[in-house]
């Protein structure tokens, strides 16, 4: 069993690049910084020379860094500050979120899906329309969406709905009213269709958020299944004394 990687059946290459994209991201490496040598990366995680290279291949692929003939390979200035989502917890900071966001759209799929809901969940609507998207940034995607929602709201503005984000125009809409809103994030890991559409490796590290809406009824009118990736996601908490 290797040290440091055991007998994941992960590449070794993309297991060293997540880890370095991790210290970058962190900023433990800043923009304009000399990567460690490929003998230092060697010695440090007890790997062969091929897999340094093949992680940094990735992570130049990535945009992240610039190996330069006879130099060495330098660490790429980005804006990540741009590119970073805070979690929410409050329908106001919710409905901030995406004044302040206006990522590009990709629909992957529509049909009239029924969701499973949990038994606290609440009551289900009577049909409902389903829709399943990609969001960019800048063209990069940061999250794979699948959205339930009422077809009785979806019939009011099906153009808005396929091309609008959901959310901002739901809490906008004149007679929907959400009398309770909740959302669960959990930690994992992404499988092959959400690497695909993430543009991330398999494996690599998404936060995942099921975010339910209710009417005063108990009805669910709003239930979106979202994936992040990753290097897009921080969770501030305030925390009290």
């Amino acid at each position: 069993m290797h040290p440091i990687f055991g007998n994941r059946p992960v590449p070794r290459y993309v297991q060293l690049a997540d880890i370095l994209r991790e210290r970058i991201t962190r900023g433990q490496w800043a923009p304009g910084d000399k990567l460690p040598s490929l003998g230092e990366l060697v010695r440090e995680f007890d790997v062969a020379r091929v897999t340094v290279r093949q992680a940094i291949d990735v992570l130049a692929r990535d945009g992240l860094v610039s190996p330069e003939r006879g130099r060495g390979t330098f660490i790429t200035p980005r804006e990540v500050a741009k590119r970073r989502l805070h979690t929410v917890t409050t329908m106001g900071e919710l409905a901030e979120l995406y004044r302040d966001s206006k990522p590009e759209l990709l629909n992957l799929d529509e049909s009239s899906a029924v969701p499973t809901l949990r038994e606290d969940e609440g009551t289900p609507a009577p049909k409902y329309f389903f829709m399943r998207r990609v969001h960019a940034l800048d063209g990069e995607p940061y999250c794979v969406i699948s959205i339930h929602l009422d077809y009785r709201i979806f019939r009011k503005a099906p153009a808005r709905f396929r091309k609008e984000l959901v959310i901002p125009l739901l809490m906008a809409m004149p007679g929907v009213k959400i009398a309770r809103a909740r959302q669960r994030l959990t930690i994992g890991i992404a499988d092959v269709d959400e690497a695909a559409h993430l543009h991330v490796p398999v494996n690599s590290p998404i936060a995942r958020v099921r975010r339910v809406f209710n009417a005063p009824d108990g009805t669910v009118i709003y239930l979106a299944e979202v994936t992040y990736r990753g290097d897009f996601v921080r969770l501030d908490m305030e925390m009290k004394p």
